[in-house]
C-alpha cells in the first residue's frame, strides 16, 4: 500500500530533521487517516520536493514526522498547460482531478462565450476556490509533489497566453489532422486549449489560430467537453514519452 501523501511546509528539512504537519491538514492525517506512530508518511511542499518517514508523534491536530529521505520530482521537458471552458456542475471538478492526476502543471478556467456557466467577480473567487481545493486533493492522492496552479483567464488573456507559449493546440471538431509528435517543441509550456459543451465559437477560433494555435483532432466523435481534454492530454504525453531522452524520465532524489 502507498504511502498517505499531505502537504506542509518543509523548509530545508534532512535526513534525521522532524517536520510537523498542523491546523487542518495535521487534522486529516491523525483523526480521519489516523496515521499511527511508526507508519510511513510522505509530506510534499505543493512546490516539487517532498520528505519521506515514519511517524513520531500524533496529537489532535498534530502529526511529526522524522525524515528518512528528501525527494524531488522528475524533471520535465515540457510543462503542460490546460485551459477548460467553463462547465457546469460536477463535471467540472471531476476535470480537474482528473488533469491533476494525469500530472497537468496548470489549469486556465476559460470564460468561453459559449459556456452556459458565468463567473462574477464574487462567484469567480469561489469557483476558484474550490478548482484548488480539488487539485490540492487530487495531487495528494496521486502522491504528485506538485499542486497544479489554477488561474482564470478571457478570451483576450487567453490569446495573449497563446502568443507565450512554445505550442498551443485547440481541440476543436473542424479540425482536419489529429495531434502529431511536430506538435511538440523541443521543451516548453504546452498549451491545451478545450471549449465549453456548446463548442468554440468561429470568432474565438478564429483568434485563438491567429495567435499561433492549432485546431487538432482527438477522437472520431465529438466528445464532452470533460473528457476531451482528458484524452487530449493523454495522448500529448504519449507522444511527449515518444519523442523524450530516456534520461527526462528518471526521477531526481537528493
Amino acid at each position: 500500500m502507498s504511502d498517505a501523501c499531505f502537504i506542509a511546509e518543509l523548509g530545508d528539512a534532512g535526513p534525521g530533521d522532524l517536520v510537523e504537519i498542523t491546523g487542518p491538514e495535521g487534522h486529516h492525517a491523525a483523526a480521519v487517516r489516523r496515521i499511527e506512530v511508526g507508519e510511513s508518511v510522505l509530506v510534499s511542499d505543493g512546490r516539487g520536493s517532498a520528505v519521506r518517514g515514519p511517524a513520531v508523534e500524533v496529537g489532535r491536530d498534530l502529526l511529526r514526522i522524522r525524515v528518512a529521505e528528501r525527494l524531488l520530482e522528475p524533471r520535465k521537458r515540457f510543462r503542460w498547460v490546460a485551459v477548460q471552458a467553463l462547465i457546469k456542475g460536477p463535471r467540472a471538478d471531476l476535470v480537474v482531478e482528473t488533469l491533476t492526476e494525469l500530472g497537468v502543471d496548470e489549469i486556465i478556467a476559460w470564460q468561453a462565450s459559449r459556456s452556459i456557466v458565468r463567473w462574477g467577480a464574487d462567484k469567480r473567487a469561489k469557483a476558484l476556490g474550490r478548482w484548488r481545493t480539488t487539485a490540492r486533493q487530487a495531487s495528494k492522492q496521486a502522491r504528485r509533489f506538485t499542486v497544479p496552479t489554477v488561474s482564470f483567464a478571457t478570451t483576450a488573456e487567453l490569446v495573449s497566453r497563446i502568443g507565450a507559449a512554445q505550442r498551443t493546440v485547440v481541440l476543436h471538431e473542424s479540425a482536419s489532422a489529429p495531434i502529431r509528435p511536430q506538435d511538440l517543441p523541443d521543451s516548453g509550456d504546452v498549451l491545451m486549449v478545450v471549449g465549453p459543451e456548446g463548442g468554440i465559437s468561429p470568432a474565438e477560433l478564429e483568434a485563438l489560430t491567429a495567435a499561433g494555435g492549432r485546431p487538432v483532432l482527438v477522437a472520431d466523435a465529438v466528445l464532452r467537453a470533460s473528457t476531451a481534454p482528458v484524452v487530449g492530454l493523454a495522448q500529448l504525453q504519449a507522444l511527449a514519452g515518444l519523442t523524450s531522452p530516456q534520461s527526462d524520465s528518471d526521477p531526481a532524489r537528493s
